[in-house]
């Protein structure tokens, strides 16, 4: 029962928040949990954290005492502090750019009731004069056809407040928080702090604007697969030394190096860090190699690449080659003077000594053609009363293992 003996009010609410305190977990745990279920319906926010908490209970106390007991007092109008607590139970999301805030408000408001909603970024950004913390506040319940559902009714009573933020912002509140007497320090201490939150804010606005950027150059090298394919009508040293005109080879880099991986291995979820970090140690070893030849190296091998895939992984126990092990292995079959680094020891060796048992192998089969070949003909010129000649089985060719000097060996994060 409400009333106006704040003494009276304050025992009660320590009575509620004791009592309540296994529920109010509870309930906690199910709103983190079907939070983060709904951002894992959207790749483009799937990967923001999500973290929550119950409130001190001396906190909701001063926090009720500051914002709202003179007012109620002066009123005359009777409370129950539990009524004026809506972040008993908090959530926050923090995510990686403005943009996705707005992404994260549009999800959550189909799946919940919102109560209200205090917009911290807009109020700052109707002064012109102010920095500080920038955030999306939103007060929330379960929707009425959750709170109709079993597995929700024991939740069905308690509101909850969730905070929105970029991860710069929440670092800005984190540190902002540890700055003593903000209100009392001189006015150009107060000037530094307003600095370092235009700081935060260029850096947020500038962390999309990169991302933008990056996906228009994405977008730029993603050009029509022709155009690579023919660059690498020829390799170029053969072009540099003909009587024809020399021409112009685009440099490999990150994207052009995505496109190319994602013609020969299509469906492949290609990690932005391991292809930047692949595209620099293969420009490392060679740093004048174009996307052309590139795609060159991967045209000309990955058939037998493949095929050493295949008869890798049915003997390994368990071990599988990746898309950019695949890679590696095309490039050193290509030129291995260039490229031997990107393979360790043992791997050459098995890849070396499969494709010298492969070539044997080969050359076998074509000594017994050759070999059976020569029989028919005996074959015939007997039947017709001719001499008789010794089938020779053909000259075999015997495969070299290629002898690798030992070097250091790069760590291949792309292969973990």
């Amino acid at each position: 029962m409400a009333s106006l003996d704040y003494e009276i009010e304050k025992t009660a609410f320590h009575e509620f928040y004791d009592s309540s305190w296994d529920a109010m977990e509870a309930a906690a745990s199910a709103f983190h949990t079907l939070i983060r279920s709904l951002l894992a319906t959207d790749a483009v926010i799937a990967g923001a954290k999500v973290e929550g908490r119950i409130k001190d209970r001396d906190e909701c106390l001063s926090k009720f005492r500051l914002k709202y007991l003179t007012a109620l007092e002066s009123s005359e109008t009777p409370y129950a502090i539990r009524d004026h607590i809506s972040d008993l139970i908090g959530l926050r999301v923090i995510c990686f750019y403005e943009d996705d805030v707005e992404r994260v408000k549009a999800l959550v408001e189909e799946e919940f009731e919102v109560l209200g909603v205090t917009d911290k970024t807009a109020q700052m950004e109707e002064t012109a004069d102010a920095f500080g913390y920038k955030g999306l506040h939103l007060d929330l319940r379960l929707s009425e056809g959750r709170r109709t559902l079993k597995e929700y009714a024991g939740y069905a009573q308690y509101p909850f407040e969730l905070q929105i933020r970029t991860v710069v912002q929440d670092s800005w509140s984190v540190l902002d928080h540890k700055i003593k007497y903000k209100k009392s320090i001189p006015n150009g201490l107060k000037r530094r702090i307003n600095t370092l939150a235009a700081l935060f804010e260029l850096a947020d606005r500038e962390f999309r604007a990169i991302r933008d950027e990056t996906a228009k150059e994405i977008e730029r090298a993603d050009s029509p697969y022709a155009e690579i394919e023919e660059e690498s009508a020829s390799p170029r040293i053969e072009i540099e030394t003909a009587a024809a005109p020399p021409r112009n080879y685009a440099p490999l880099n990150a994207f052009s190096l995505l496109r190319i991986a994602r013609h020969f291995f299509p469906g492949v979820d290609f990690e932005a860090h391991k292809v930047d970090g692949f595209t620099q140690q293969v420009i490392k070893l060679k740093p004048d190699i174009s996307r052309g030849e590139f795609n060159f190296f991967l045209r000309e091998t990955i058939g037998e690449v493949r095929r050493y895939k295949a008869d890798f992984e049915e003997r390994a126990d368990g071990e599988t080659l990746n898309a950019f092990t695949v890679m590696r292995h095309c490039l050193y079959a290509g030129d291995s003077d260039f490229f031997g680094l990107l393979l360790t020891d043992r791997a050459k060796e098995n890849f070396d000594r499969w494709r010298a048992n492969r070539a044997d192998g080969e050359n076998t089969l074509r000594g017994r053609e050759i070999a059976a070949s020569g029989d028919r003909t005996d074959g015939d010129r007997k039947a017709a009363g001719g001499p008789r000649k010794r089938a020779h089985g053909g000259d075999r060719v015997s495969a070299q293992i290629r002898r690798e000097q030992t070097r250091p060996v790069i760590p291949f994060e792309d292969e973990k």
